[in-house]
């Protein structure tokens, strides 16, 4: 049997820190969303092992690929006694803030449910995702939810207001890892939690712009980020902001001229822009 799944990217609406634990790991409260912008991951069992082919050279194919070790902890989970050969079509840009390893990995685990016949539920592949990485609990679920803590807690929300997405990754690379270090020794505006809940539920898309934010951006160092808000507000963007630690920049458009307006001036400055949507 051979099943082809997508792998949405996400972005952060809403991300701030709120402590760092006595782990090491971070808490965090966000608003996060998936965009129709695919990694395509298809998978056929096999007699033995785990087997992955990905179409992007730099990316290892090993077991230091999520989705190889969201294989391995499916097969130990249920025990069942297979193979599986992965190949991975990527089209999310790599190290970009958009989760792209993540939704590979959760893609796996919704896949081989399926063709293992396993019936593990949404919060079981949830919680193997979990040992994966901290993003992939969200992209099991995908749509919009809220996550809080380390990423283990997903409450989905109703589907936020259609709109057209641009995403722009400049070529800036970001260190996740000293990106949080940074934040841990600086003092943080934190966005207000209760009004973007409030907002969610009330449907209030404008709203949800309006209190929308992303603590990264304070600590965080994109110089490309202040040309790219500029172009999406120039073009009428109900929110532009960096997804993750980045260094991806999103934009939310009501009107999709406006959004395609956007993605033709910007890609004549950028290499990665992508025009989307929610999912």
């Amino acid at each position: 049997m051979e099943i082809t799944v997508m792998a949405p990217a996400k972005i952060n609406i809403f991300l701030d820190i709120l402590r760092r634990l006595d782990n090491g790991y971070h808490s965090l409260f966000m608003l996060m969303q998936t965009v129709g912008l695919y990694d395509t991951v298809t998978l056929s069992e096999s007699a033995s092992g785990i087997e992955l082919t990905c179409s992007e050279p730099g990316i290892p194919a090993d077991e230091r690929n999520t989705a190889c070790k969201a294989a391995k902890l499916f097969f130990e989970k249920t025990g069942i006694d297979a193979g599986v050969k992965i190949d991975i079509k990527k089209n999310i840009p790599h190290e970009a803030g958009l989760a792209g390893g993540s939704a590979d990995a959760a893609a796996v685990l919704r896949g081989m449910n399926e063709i293992f016949s396993a019936e593990l539920s949404l919060p079981e592949l949830s919680d193997i995702g979990f040992r994966v990485g901290s993003d992939v609990p969200f992209c099991i679920y995908g749509g919009s939810c809220i996550v809080q803590n380390t990423g283990g807690i997903v409450s989905q929300l109703k589907p936020l207001r259609k709109c057209s997405v641009v995403l722009v990754k400049p070529e800036t690379g970001v260190s996740t890892a000293a990106a949080y270090a940074e934040a841990d020794s600086t003092y943080l505006y934190h966005p207000d939690h209760r009004k973007i809940l409030e907002c969610c539920e009330a449907g209030d898309f404008d709203g949800i712009c309006a209190h929308a934010g992303n603590v990264f951006e304070q600590v965080v160092e994109v110089p490309e980020r202040v040309e790219i808000k500029r172009i999406m507000r120039l073009h009428n963007s109900c929110l532009a902001q960096m997804s993750g630690s980045g260094p991806t920049v999103f934009g939310l458009f009501k009107n999709p001229a406006d959004a395609l307006s956007a993605c033709e001036e910007l890609k004549k400055q950028f290499k990665n822009v992508f025009l989307t949507e929610f999912v």
